[in-house]
């Protein structure tokens, strides 16, 4: 069953490379696969779902929950960022309380509060966002291998490691190089910050703009009046398209239908180049009206809301023109205008072809929540939130009791790690850090199954004899070198992190690692710890990392941008975690 297992893993690893299926989806199938092919039995099958490590991950989400919600993070940024006097200064402002703050958040989590924060802190020092934004999350993704709780490839490294020795790394095993991490990012950083660019965000275009739309009205006496949207050929007019049509009687419609008929006295409004679709005031014989529909900052009083985010490369409208597409009307929201590379993008938005780093503003109605509208694009968009972080009380000093108590109570060996965090996710409900509903929400199902799903796969690597055979591959090719081969699995760890998601990575190469370093004689925890640093650290592209796709919209950032600093820094990286894993653990 050893080439049975190999095709199905090499198929799974093709489509997370080339497609853009979610990896928990690609995982499960692959289980599912290997079950029915028999590859691994019933028990193996199910191992992972009842694993005392992915229960572990489920309830430190909810523990991290508890930190969010109660305010953290805003504590934190509050006390240090202040009025630095230069702009070595201003990073390590940044980049400090990001990673500190990563060690106990995932790193996205905190790398999304950190944008808005950033940027308005950025205009207020006179310096470009986009010299701190790729610092501010390069320093989460560095500041998350801190502990065992600041990303998911730590958490699932722990685990397998676990499950495969029966000892429990504790909440700062990984900490030691990981500080030396930190320290040689901070160093890389200053001395190449003049690789960082200086970009335009498409924010600024959006904020800077008061007017979106063109509005024009519909007179009584209109031959218009009385036809369908598509009869009167306005569902695609030259340069733009039709948004939504107010009522006389203050109704809004939104998406518009082709089929809905057009009434004396709606206004239109129409989202694109605005000089063009003036000219519609001449060939169907609208009007211009006193004051549009709505502005950036007037939007709530008309009974609609605005939104951005950054297309996901793994979006389903990415490559694609919105026009083509039913996402509009199924999510109930309408495209006003688009952002790339910086630059607004004077065209009519539904037309656009679509590409992965786009930043849309978009409209909805205020009748949904933005909470609920950003659950719906999630999957689609990295979305720019428009609430501030969330305010400090008596339960900020509860949730940070509650974690350092689950700190000490595994370190100590009072309670397992497992009985440690479940306790600690009970006692963040209990005390109201988070609501059941916060919590709920709070744990990524992706993050678990894919966790479930890895401890299949190292089973069936290990039991069919396939880790055993790739070690020993490796390790004639370097010739039973313990320093090459741990360059040499570096190196490929980092170049896969680039492409594919860490968490993917961790799970995928966890066996093959363990057995590397079993059959070199070395302590496999070393091995372990160097496999969760480099997967970590995805530096040279947006799309290999959420932190660096969060930013690369925000930031104005091009594509280049991530080579030009993050080739560099993965090398300065490499050489920094083979030297240090090296030296403490394996001489």
């Amino acid at each position: 069953m050893a080439w049975v297992t190999i095709l199905i893993l090499a198929v799974m690893f093709v489509v997370l490379f080339k497609t853009t299926v979610p990896p928990d989806v690609v995982f499960l199938s692959a289980v599912t696969m290997m079950f029915i092919t028999g590859a691994v039995d019933t028990t193996t099958a199910l191992s992972g779902f009842s694993s005392a490590s992915v229960v572990t991950v489920a309830a430190l989400f909810v523990v991290i929950a508890g930190l969010y919600q109660t305010g953290v993070l805003k504590w934190v940024v509050a006390h240090v960022l202040g009025e630095p006097k230069s702009y070595v200064s201003a990073l390590l402002r940044v980049i400090f309380p990001a990673a500190l703050m990563s060690s106990v958040m995932t790193d996205s989590t905190v790398c999304a509060l950190f944008i808005k924060v950033v940027k308005m802190w950025a205009k207020k020092i006179g310096i470009a966002a986009s010299k701190l934004l790729i610092p501010m999350s390069y320093a989460t993704l560095v500041g998350g291998t801190l502990t065992l709780l600041g990303t998911a490839p730590n958490l699932i490294v722990a685990g397998l490691y676990f499950d495969n020795t029966g000892k429990a790394m504790n909440i700062f095993t990984i900490t030691p190089p990981a500080l030396v991490c930190l320290l040689a990012y901070v160093v890389a950083i200053i001395v190449l910050r003049r690789l960082l660019p200086v970009r335009k965000s498409p924010d600024e275009n959006f904020e800077s703009t008061n007017e979106y739309t063109a509005e024009l009205l519909v007179p009584t006496l209109n031959s218009d009046v009385g036809k369908t949207v598509g009869e009167a050929g306005l569902d695609s007019v030259k340069g733009g398209h039709l948004i939504e049509i107010v009522r006389f009687d203050k109704e809004v419609i939104s998406p518009v239908s082709p089929d809905e008929f057009i009434l004396g006295g709606d206004r239109l409004v129409f989202a694109g180049d605005l000089e063009q679709i003036q000219e519609l005031k001449k060939t169907h014989l609208f009007v211009a009206t006193d004051h549009h529909v709505f502005s950036y900052d007037d939007i709530d009083e008309q009974g609609r809301k605005l939104l951005t985010g950054t297309l996901k490369y793994n979006s389903e409208i990415n490559g694609k023109r919105m026009s083509d597409t039913d996402f509009e009307s199924r999510h109930g929201l309408v495209l006003v205008a688009v952002s790339r590379d910086g630059e607004r993008i004077d065209d009519s938005p539904r037309n656009i072809v679509l590409a992965s780093g786009d930043t849309l503003l978009m409209e909805y109605s205020s009748k949904m929540s933005e909470s609920v509208m950003m659950e719906q694009l999630k999957d689609d968009f990295v979305m720019h939130e428009s609430e501030a972080p969330i305010e400090t009380s008596k339960r900020t000093y509860v949730s940070i009791a509650i974690l350092v108590g689950m700190i000490l109570l595994s370190s100590f060996k009072v309670l397992s790690v497992v009985q440690s965090a479940m306790l600690a996710a009970f006692a963040s409900v209990l005390f109201r850090c988070c609501t059941p509903k916060q919590a709920q929400k709070s744990i990524h199902w992706d993050i678990v199954m894919i966790f479930a799903c890895s401890v299949v796969f190292g089973k069936a690597i290990q039991e069919n004899g396939i880790a055993e055979a790739i070690a020993n591959g490796v390790a004639s090719v370097c010739g039973g070198s313990v320093l090459l081969t741990m360059i040499l699995v570096s190196i490929v760890a980092l170049t896969v992190t680039e492409f594919v998601s860490n968490t993917a990575a961790a799970a995928i190469f966890f066996p093959i690692v363990y057995q590397l370093a079993t059959n070199l004689g070395v302590d496999p925890k070393g091995f372990c710890l160097m496999l969760a640093l480099c997967v970590s650290m995805s530096f040279a592209t947006p799309i290999g990392s959420p932190v660096n796709t969060l930013v690369y919209g925000p930031g104005g950032y091009r594509f280049s941008d991530f080579l030009k600093i993050g080739i560099p820094m993965n090398i300065v990286m490499l050489f920094t975690i083979v030297t240090t894993i090296y030296l403490m653990y394996i001489v």
